[in-house]
Parts: structure tokens; sequence; C-alpha cells
């Protein structure tokens, strides 16, 4: 059979991604898998029509496609979604028809279920057979039985495109709205006192919609408001994935484009973020997920700390929980506050005005009184993960990352807090005592709530 790989890192054939692929093409070798690297070469396939169709050629002749890419900031790299965004406006989606699927990352674990339902609804967009994904540790190559599990993975997929193994859609077809916003009169202005707001934009020509929510919301903060286009931002291109900037946040493109000058001087000053953009295919833009994904030459250091963010989206956000949840999922791990999404989807131009000032006069309320919501499993997960694999096998690469978890008491490990281990292993033990076990089972709701109704007392 032939099996086409869409190869998605940036680093093309020094993937440690594409090294899975190539194990499973050795262990198979009576299939034939070529690989293109997409992502490396986008900007040929972007200016090369005969470059682009050689790929959709290959793919229309397959019996069978490997989304093959390492995770960035929770979804593909900016250069795989550009790749797939080219797929949608050249109508390239027939050669991706009745195909069978399935989707291989690398990464730390760090929602990499975001970025395979994302992959996942591309290719029932495309009307694929999606039949699974393989979402591995990058360094689970190394141990035989990992090993083991992937060729039974691609044993797996295989066989579905052999027998030619029905499979049922996971996401429904995205219902568009043709409302047109008519925003109303100026709103009385929410005064931002000595608070600085940054509202960045992704808007192009024909995005009715989004530019006129952008404006509204401008509009609604009394005082300087600047609005960024990031199509005016110089920006070279996505992130390499060369980690130069894990010893101490330089970038390869450092004085090669504008994009370090315009973050650190416009976005890290800023007490007020509105990130604003139009749903396309599951994500935002390609060009939004190259502002995020250029973001990285400050490792994994939450650098929107204590910043408030809201959303303005036009376009289905209900109909993608994914897309709101990588969005959720990116502030609160940069320890911001997420103050709120809103949408054209309400189809009511009253409701949208007083919607966007109520999102100002929160953003702004919010940056003066220092309030931040109780984190969630998006923000406490990402941060243990990231604890662990730093001082673990990546504090020689991550070395900035380790000095900022040193000084801000990232380092937080359990086995660290001795007088509570001290108190456990007491108490474990006097559970061995039935008389004691049997009275700690009957006043343990009692002896629990305690504490905090004396508190409540107190207060």
């Amino acid at each position: 059979m032939r099996i086409v790989v869409l190869n998605g890192s940036p680093k093309g054939e020094l993937s440690i991604t594409l090294q899975y692929v190539l194990l499973i093409r050795k262990k198979f070798p009576e299939h034939q898998f070529k690989v293109f690297n997409v992502a490396q070469e986008i900007r040929k396939l972007e200016k090369d029509d005969g470059a682009f169709k050689e790929v959709i050629d290959e793919v229309r002749a397959s019996d069978g496609v490997i989304w093959s890419f390492p995770l960035y900031f929770l979804l593909v790299p900016s250069h795989y979604k550009r790749f797939i965004e080219l797929v949608f406006e050249r109508g390239a989606g027939e050669a991706f028809s009745g195909k069978h699927a399935a989707s291989l990352s690398t990464s730390i674990h760090f929602f990499d279920h975001t970025a395979h339902n994302y992959i996942n609804a591309i290719c029932d967009d495309l009307d694929m057979r999606y039949v699974g994904a393989f979402s591995p540790h990058y360094h689970d190559l190394m141990k035989e039985a990992e090993r083991e599990r992937l060729i039974l993975f691609a044993r797996h997929i295989l066989r579905a495109i052999e027998s030619n193994a029905p499979t049922h859609k996971s996401f429904a077809p995205l219902l568009r709205s043709g409302f047109e916003y008519q925003p109303g009169p100026a709103p009385a202005s929410v005064p931002v006192g000595d608070k600085k707001v940054l509202i960045l934009t992704d808007g192009e020509k024909g995005q009715v919609n989004l530019e006129r929510m952008v404006q509204k919301v401008r509009q609604s903060f009394a005082g300087q408001a600047e609005v960024v286009n990031l199509h005016d931002v110089d920006i070279k291109g996505g992130c390499l994935g060369c980690l130069l900037c894990a010893y101490d946040s330089r970038c390869a493109y450092s004085g090669k484009d504008g994009y370090m000058e315009f973050f650190n001087s416009k976005v890290k000053t800023a007490d007020v973020l509105v990130l604003a953009g139009a749903v396309r295919d599951r994500y935002l833009s390609s060009r939004w997920k190259l502002f995020f994904d250029r973001s990285f030459f400050n490792t994994h250091i939450p650098i929107m700390m204590g910043k408030q963010i809201g959303f303005v989206i036009s376009g289905p956000l209900r109909q993608i929980p994914n897309l709101r949840e990588i969005l959720e999922g990116w502030g609160e791990g940069q320890q911001a506050n997420v103050v709120g999404f809103v949408t054209d989807e309400c189809e009511d131009s009253v409701e949208l005005d007083a919607l966007l000032l109520r999102l100002a006069e929160q953003l702004v309320q919010f940056a003066v009184e220092g309030y931040r919501r109780p984190v969630t499993y998006l923000s406490v997960g990402g941060r243990k993960i990231f604890r662990d694999e730093i001082w673990g096998g990546l504090r020689f690469v991550f070395q900035a990352d380790h000095r900022f978890y040193s000084r801000h008491g990232v380092y937080d490990f359990p086995q660290k807090r001795y007088r509570m281990r001290a108190i456990v292993a007491v108490m474990m033990l006097l559970t061995k005592i039935p008389r004691f076990r049997d009275e700690f089972r009957r006043r343990t709701k009692v002896e629990m709530v305690k504490p905090y109704q004396k508190l409540v007392e107190r207060a």
C-alpha cells in the first residue's frame, strides 16, 4: 500500500516525531511510505503551485495518510496549520476524501489531546476516515515496550486501510451564520486610568464582523487603547524548534525580524490584552498560531502573569469547544486571568454592543483590583508537567526555565513538605490500630470541616 506522511515538523528530517514514522516504515517494508516535509517547506508550497500539486497528487494516489507533527503551543506548528489552510483555500480537499488517516505526535503530554482533536476534526471536514491517534512522550521511542506499542498502532492502521474499515465522524460540520454586525453609537467608555490596554487582531479585508468588533471594543475604553494587527508585525517565519532560546531566551530570529521587539515592548508591558480573531477551519488563523509559536523565545516561563485577557471571536466558537479549551489553557498556563469571550454568535447587534462593553468594563475593573480567578486543571496540570520535565531530563537544556522555577518556588514537590510527611506517616501508623481507625472514620467529616468553620466564625 501507498502511505503518504505529511511531516509537520519545521525541522524536517531532523524531527524526533519523524523517527517514529521511519521506524514504522522499517518494520513494514512491504508498504511504501512517502514523506513530505510540508511544514519545513511551507514557503515553497505557498509560492510554487507545482510543488503543492505534487503533494496533493500523491495524497490522491495514496491508500492512507499519516499526519505527523510535534506539539507546539497546544496544537500543531504554525507551518503545518498554514498547510492545512492551503488545502482548503485551493480546493484540494477532494484528494483527501475517503482516505483512511491517523495522527502521530510527540510531546511531553501537555495538551496533546487538543492537537489530536484538531487533526481529527480536520479529517472529518475533509471527509477522511480517521482511524486514531498515537501520542507518545517524545522520549518513548527509546523504550522497547513503547516501540512495541507503536508497531501495534501501525499494524492497526494498516489493517483498517486493507479492510476498508468504516469509521465514525467525531465532529459535526460547522454551521456558519450570515449575520452582519451593525454596531450602534459609541458607548459610554470605561476609564482605564494608568492601565495599558493592547488589542491584537489578525483582521483581513472582508472580515467585516471582526473589524467592527475590534473598533467597538477599542471605543469601549476611555483613553489609549492601542490596536495592533499581526499582519503589520515583522515576522519572518515560524518557530524553528531549534531551542536556541532555551539557555538565555535568545531567538534564532534575533536581529532578523521585529517580533521580539514587538512582544517585549507591546505585549509584555500591557496590563490588559484583548485577542481578536476569526475562526478559520477549527482554530484561528495561522497568523495567530505564528504569534503564539514565536512567543516560545520565553520558553516555559509564564510571561503573561497577572495580565487580564479577553477574547473577541468572529465565528462559530460555541461549536468548537476544543478551541475554547486551547485559548483558556494558554491563558491559564501563562498565569493570566482569562476574563471572558465575546463572539458574534448572538446574532443581535444591540446585545453584541453590550457584551463588548461589559468585557471592557471587567477587564479594567479586574486589572485595577488585581483580581485573578482560581486556577483550574488547565493551569495546575500543566505547571506540574513542566515542573517535573524541567527538573528532570530537560534542566540542562532549558536553563532559563530552571533559573526561573528555582527563584519562584515552582519546584514545589510534595516530598519536600517534611512536616506534612511526618504528620501523614504518624497518622498512617495510628490507623493500623482498629479502635483509632474506627474513631477516625466516624469523625472524618466533622474534623475535616472544623478548621474552616472556625475561620468563618472569626471572619
